[in-house]
């Protein structure tokens, strides 16, 4: 009997197909499953015999601690900038922006107290 190994729904493809590998690799017998045309059905990893199940399951654990571990440090060596880091590279171009909202701000309070409201 066919049993769930790992669902893929939400799974970026690059771990998909590292997970593909890590299972070939293994010589685990496996079989995959699409979302369908409509994203309906179940997309997924299965296993054909129920004896592979524990191992799948210790080499997932494995896999998914170091691609947590490897995804933290790719995040925080491309993590996005601060206000502040991307106003000291570029001050004048946030100076006009800022000046720009100001503007904008000042005109339609300004036209709010002439209209009396």
């Amino acid at each position: 009997m066919s049993l769930l190994l790992f669902s893929l729904r939400g799974v970026p493809d690059d771990e998909a197909n590292e997970i593909r590998e890590l299972l070939t690799e293994q010589d685990i017998d496996f079989y995959e499953t699409p979302a369908g045309n409509w994203g309906v059905s179940m997309p997924a990893f299965w296993l054909r015999d129920d004896s592979d199940l524990a191992k799948a399951q210790s080499l997932l654990n494995v896999y998914q601690q170091q691609r947590a571990i490897t995804q933290r440090e790719l995040y925080l060596q491309t993590r996005p900038k601060t206000l502040l880091q991307a106003f000291t590279e570029r001050p004048l171009l946030y100076i006009v922006y800022f000046l720009a909202m100001g503007l904008v701000l000042y005109a339609s309070v300004r036209l709010l107290f002439e209209l009396g409201l």
